[in-house]
């Protein structure tokens, strides 16, 4: 009988597809797995879709400010504990990735003794992760640089679990025989030119409004010798097809809203302009592409910390979403294409290349286990 292992995480991409990332490699290795998560984040569609269990909680978020939450926040927890409880009946581990499902499953493992692995994404933790380091037995980093230990067992820089697409691709670039081809099969799907200077503009599904405008407003000073893969984000299409066909660039600026083979963006890419999730880091350096981040503006800063190693290295530039415009696209991201600058990028990102995250944090979790074993 195959062993269990319950895998936490959930709401977000930047949650789920590392999560399943690591489910797919344990089951490979013969693991029995599990996911847990709640009904409102994308594991919902994601994880059944990927053949993998799912069980559903409830969602219970820790409130960050007073509010009337705080007075039903301890009957909601326990209530979600119990349901933790229930699915961790019989598991070997808990490996968590953070976000609302994961407290109440490390206060559960924590209870029934079950040993619980981490693995944190992002440069700055979060409020989840830091409460089930005090309790973890072993904590995988995607950045060497973040703050998080286990406070009684080991912790590692693993990278970041990625998706099976993008460690296909990062080993078919390995080698510039294998790259070159990637970039012309991948060109061929797209309709775009194989031999051309590539920047690939990308603010994720939703899109990014102010980096798309910003990227606009320079497109009459496009290179000669350079083409744009625009994906604008689902319906913001519409304002960059008419702004580039008014610059005259349409037949060398190719808009789409929306791309679900992301792969063969990133394969035709010589630079990219981007913003700078964890999940969009990680894939970057494990593909060596240079960047150009434009961190969210919002929220807690994580995403400037994100793309710090790869900026300190000097493999990508940062820039604020506030800063980004016409001119510094015209004086700053234009002049790169082709530029030797550019090739002395591509190298410091496949220097920071760690494509194998998902083999790393399952040798952790294996490891954890039968040291645990061997204590018993």
């Amino acid at each position: 009988m195959s062993e269990k292992i319950v895998l936490a995480g959930g709401g977000t991409a930047g949650h789920v597809n590392p999560l399943l990332a690591t489910a797919l490699e344990l089951r490979s290795r013969g693991y029995e797995v599990v996911a847990l998560g709640t009904k409102q984040g994308l594991e919902t569609t994601l994880v059944p879709a990927a053949g993998i269990e799912l069980v559903t909680i409830e969602r219970v978020p820790l409130p960050r400010k007073p509010s009337l939450q705080f007075f039903s926040l301890p009957r909601r927890m326990k209530q979600a504990i119990a349901q933790c409880r229930s699915v961790l009946q019989g598991a070997q581990a808990l490996v968590g990735f953070g976000g609302y499902v994961s407290t109440p499953a490390y206060l559960a493992a924590r209870k029934m003794g079950i040993p619980i692995i981490i693995h944190e994404q992002n440069a700055r933790p979060g409020l989840a992760n830091r409460v089930g380091a005090r309790w973890a037995s072993a904590l995988g980093l995607t950045f060497p640089s973040t703050p998080l230990v286990a406070k009684q067992g080991i912790t590692e820089v693993t990278g970041l679990p990625l998706r099976p697409a993008i460690q296909e691709l990062a080993a078919t670039r390995s080698s510039e025989e294998g790259r070159i081809s990637a970039r012309e099969q991948a060109a061929s799907r797209l309709g775009i030119d194989p031999k051309l200077e590539t920047l690939l503009i990308t603010g994720g599904s939703l899109g990014a409004l102010n980096v798309n405008r910003a990227m606009i407003a320079a497109a009459a000073q496009l290179p000669l010798n350079v083409q744009v893969l625009h994906l604008t984000g689902k319906g913001k299409d519409q304002e960059v097809s008419q702004a580039v066909s008014a610059a005259g660039v349409a037949q060398r600026w190719h808009v789409i809203d929306y791309l679900s083979t992301m792969e063969d963006a990133l394969a035709v890419a010589d630079l990219v302009v981007c913003r700078s999730g964890a999940g969009t880091v990680a894939e970057m350096t494990a593909l060596g592409l240079p960047c150009v981040y434009v961190p969210l503006p919002i929220g807690n800063g994580e995403q400037k910390l994100n793309a710090a190693d790869h900026v300190a290295h000097g493999g990508a530039l940062l820039v604020a979403d506030s800063d980004l415009n016409s001119h510094y696209v015209c004086e700053k991201i234009f002049p790169l294409l082709g530029s030797a600058e550019l090739q002395q990028m591509a190298q410091a990102s496949r220097a920071l290349a760690q494509p194998d995250g998902a083999l790393k944090l399952a040798d952790l979790i294996e490891s954890t286990l039968h040291g645990k074993k061997a204590e018993k």
